[in-house]
């Protein structure tokens, strides 16, 4: 496949946006910068950040094994998203392909880019039904969204099938790995280079704990990330963003260390669950967060907020009446679910 016949026309002939820090490259201290009209009274900030983040990405690069080259950063996960469909679908044209229940900004980006939505729910356990989806893509179905591990439920889809999807699928298959660093499953991107319509996306807002600085990661073929770049804002990420992320990203041992805790709290609060009358059934995991099944949804989900504690109502999505998600706290905050859940 030649992914780059799949871009759209108008993207291909774009003249990227060059600033003043892309034409100057070089980083001393004893030049003077008179190039960009910034304040030049230095405060930490004054002037504009790196706009390819290179010493983010050396790191990334280093700590994921992939080509610098094969790695875009953006203003969060959505801003990425948002890339791809600019890049791939045609307004008014084009449709994407998503697999209900999942993450609820692809049909909120595809409405804002006036891209057609193709749904195909998840079976009842949750893994894609592979026949329909190749069968139900046309001409038009130009992304296709697996979220794995899926949000809200947790669990991981199966290799083969999505081995399938990437084999026959004739767009591109964005595979969402927003909670893999929870999962015991390997990373789709150590056959990054097998598939050149793949495209992963990831973040450090999970399992780096860095959800208030914004960064979101995209691993791809060295093609669709010249692409990407070439329409990306030329500023994406700040200063202020880059500087926390290189210091989580050199404090590695420190965030296994916290991934290794919220599975140890997971599976002592799954065994906790067992014994609450009013749960159903405890979904499968590989996320930081259960999608647990209860009696009424509405009513145990008032119940806790009244008593202090914010969960996450899925009752009105496909496939999870009556169920409830609670994300993987401090010992401290599963101890207080735990009680509360207990004396209801």
């Amino acid at each position: 496949m030649n992914v780059l016949e799949l871009v759209r026309d108008n993207i291909k002939n774009i003249q990227p946006y060059s600033s003043a820090r892309d034409e100057y490259t070089e980083s001393t201290s004893s030049m003077v910068f008179l190039d960009a009209n910034e304040n030049p009274f230095e405060n930490g900030v004054n002037r504009y950040p790196d706009p390819q983040q290179k010493t983010v990405k050396l790191k990334l690069s280093e700590i994921k094994n992939i080509p610098v080259e094969n790695i875009l950063l953006g203003n969060g996960s959505d801003e990425v998203l948002d890339l791809i469909f600019r890049v791939f679908c045609e307004p008014n044209k084009d449709e994407i392909i998503i697999l209900p229940p999942t993450y609820g900004m692809y049909k909120v980006l595809a409405n804002i880019n006036a891209i057609g939505i193709k749904e195909i729910r998840l079976t009842n356990a949750f893994q894609p039904k592979t026949q329909t989806i190749l069968l139900g893509a046309t001409e038009t179905s130009k992304i296709l969204f697996l979220c794995s591990p899926n949000n809200p439920t947790g669990n991981n889809f199966d290799n083969d099938s999505v081995e399938k999807l990437l084999k026959s699928f004739n767009g591109i298959v964005v595979i969402d790995e927003a909670y893999i660093d929870f999962s015991e499953q390997e990373s789709w991107l150590n056959r990054l280079e097998e598939f050149p319509n793949l495209i992963i996306t990831q973040t450090l807002s999970k399992a780096f704990g860095l959800a208030g600085i914004r960064l979101g990661i995209c691993y791809a073929s060295k093609e669709i990330i010249q692409v990407l770049n070439s329409i990306k804002p030329p500023y994406n990420v700040n200063e202020l963003t880059q500087e926390r992320a290189l210091t989580q990203l050199n404090t590695i041992e420190r965030v296994n260390n916290q991934i290794k805790e919220l599975k140890t709290q997971k599976n002592r609060l799954i065994s906790e669950l067992k014994n609450i009358d009013f749960i159903e059934k405890i979904y499968p995991s590989d996320a930081n967060f259960l999608l647990i099944k209860v009696d009424d949804a509405n009513k145990r989900y008032a119940q806790l907020v009244a008593n202090g504690i914010v969960i996450r109502n899925r009752t009105n999505q496909p496939n999870c009446k009556n169920c409830l998600r609670i994300s993987i706290g401090t010992k401290l905050e599963n101890d207080l679910l735990i009680k509360t859940l207990q004396q209801l």
